[in-house]
């Protein structure tokens, strides 16, 4: 029997990138995930798709799972000879009970590995431009909990003591004790002008920081509605905020933006909308299944030198191409013949990564693009095999027929609508929360209007900045009655951020 073991894994703070590499790899290989709310969402789906998921996290006044319940499911998942994955944010040693796990653990004999997490305790200055320490100002900091546990019936911590032992405080859990932990260090001597900053939800497109003093620190607090999870950071070095906020400056922070991509597709649009500050909130509302047949894409593998060109029109062709050749034995060599011919610069990257280089590809990322640039040599009695999904537009096999060209159409997959489109995100777009939405395809159009309702989406989509990767998609989208106010010029991923960027920037 595989002996299991538990990772006790801090996840970071919040942004998903702060998770270290050995997390992620022990987080992947895991059999079992328990994991808290304070862990960023979208890790979980770097878990094993076989994976058992339980939630565990707590809230003030609420526990999902008591932690006498955690210890004991550790123990059991493990001796079951599972790999259990701790999910635990920031770090699993810094208030995070990953000790009290560890030694339940340990008198169990059960082995166990504690991968340390980047803390809010150092994650929420940095975030906020907030640095702990710096030469001249700050040369000490304590890291102290605001919230220890309730049966002890007073404070350990020796506020006092503290009070001038060191240049910066940063308390964590402390929104609901601000007034006496404020009182204490100002009884002990600490100055009621002392700067503090307030970092919230720190590391996320929900950060907010706001600096008042040690005085006005209750006040503040109560009138502004600051509220968990809140970094305080008491001390000389709050004062430089917003000088270094670097974070909370990136031209999209904030924004809540829809991505309506298959979850295999949308990695990238993601990633890059994070970078620049977003709330990229995905929205998948189709799904790429395969062909409803596969013999005319077979049918032509007996016959491919007897194409002049194969036509990739993206990179899911691509995709969908090598999963069929891996089914029936095959390699990229059964392509070996026709020259190759790409629409778009994802999908002639996409082409070259598995060794087929691109004979042709448009300056314009487009059907009518591609027929164009292949007219230039000639049309009359060449043969070309289009890959292709199999709703895809007719316009490339027409004009290439039209110009004497013979077009064998051979579906790689299919489009088709997602099992559901998660309501919350409904929500956010009733209640005005959503700032844009993003569309990829004209598929993605169609399905996410079919999803929520053609009256429904004009009404809801009606306030909201409406980006196109392209003029394809864009009529598509004005043909559902959608207005559309982003469209770059270039029809790529890139691109399209870098519109939204120019649109959004300035309307903070």
């Amino acid at each position: 029997m595989r002996h299991g073991i538990v990772y006790l894994v801090g996840a970071g703070p919040g942004d998903l990138g702060l998770i270290t590499l050995r997390g992620l790899e022990r987080l992947r290989s895991a059999d079992v995930v328990l994991y808290d709310r304070l862990a960023a969402p979208e890790l979980l789906r770097e878990a094993r798709p076989e994976a058992e998921l339980i939630p565990c996290g707590k809230e003030p006044g609420r526990h999902a799972m008591p932690q006498d319940e955690i210890n004991r499911t550790l123990v059991d998942k493990a001796a079951q000879g599972l790999r259990v994955c701790r999910l635990k944010g920031g770090d699993p040693t810094v208030f995070g009970r990953g000790a009290e796990e560890a030694l339940e653990l340990a008198a169990a004999g059960i082995p166990f590995e504690i991968v340390p997490g980047v803390s809010s305790a150092v994650a929420a200055g940095a975030y906020a431009g907030v640095p702990v320490t710096l030469r001249g100002v700050a040369s000490s900091f304590a890291v102290v909990t605001g919230h220890e546990d309730p049966m002890k019936g007073e404070s350990s911590v020796d506020w006092s003591a503290l009070a001038n032992a060191v240049d910066t405080i940063v308390v964590l859990m402390g929104v609901e004790r601000a007034a006496e932990i404020a009182g204490e260090l100002i009884a002990a001597g600490r100055s009621p002008e002392t700067p503090v900053a307030c970092v919230s939800r720190a590391t996320t497109p929900d950060q907010s920081t706001s600096v008042t003093t040690l005085g006005g620190l209750a006040k503040d607090v109560r009138e502004q509605g600051v509220v968990p999870p809140t970094v305080f950071m008491i001390g000389e070095v709050a004062a430089l905020y917003p000088g270094l906020a670097w974070f909370e400056q990136r031209p999209l922070f904030g924004r809540r933006i829809l991505v309506t991509r298959t979850r295999e597709q949308a990695g990238e649009l993601s990633r890059l909308l994070a970078d620049e500050g977003a709330h990229a909130i995905e929205m998948p509302v189709t799904e790429q299944a395969p062909p409803s047949s596969w013999d005319e894409f077979d049918r032509s593998l007996s016959e491919m030198r007897g194409y002049d060109w194969i036509v990739f029109t993206s990179a899911n062709a691509i995709r969908w191409v090598r999963q069929r050749l891996r089914e029936l034995g095959l390699d990229v060599r059964s392509l070996c013949g026709p020259r190759i011919a790409a629409i778009g610069p994802k999908t002639a990257e996409a082409l070259e990564q598995h060794g087929l280089r691109v004979d042709l590809r448009p300056d314009e990322h487009i059907a009518e693009g591609l027929v164009a640039a292949m007219a230039k040599d000639g049309l009359p009695g060449v043969r070309i095999l289009l890959l292709r999904a199999e709703d895809a537009r007719e316009v490339f096999p027409g004009e290439a027929r039209n110009a004497g060209a013979s077009v064998t159409v051979a579906p790689v997959y299919r489009t088709v609508a997602a099992d559901r489109v998660d309501p919350a995100i409904v929500s956010l777009l009733e209640e005005g929360r959503i700032d844009a939405v993003t569309f990829a395809s004209s598929s993605s159009v169609t399905h996410c209007v079919a999803a929520i309702g053609e009256d429904r989406a004009r009404s809801l989509l009606g306030g909201v900045c409406v980006a196109c990767i392209g003029p394809v998609t864009a009529g598509t989208a004005r043909e559902h009655g959608l207005e559309v106010t982003v469209q770059p010029e270039e029809f790529t991923i890139p691109a399209l951020v870098d519109a939204l960027v120019r649109r959004l920037a300035d309307r903070k």
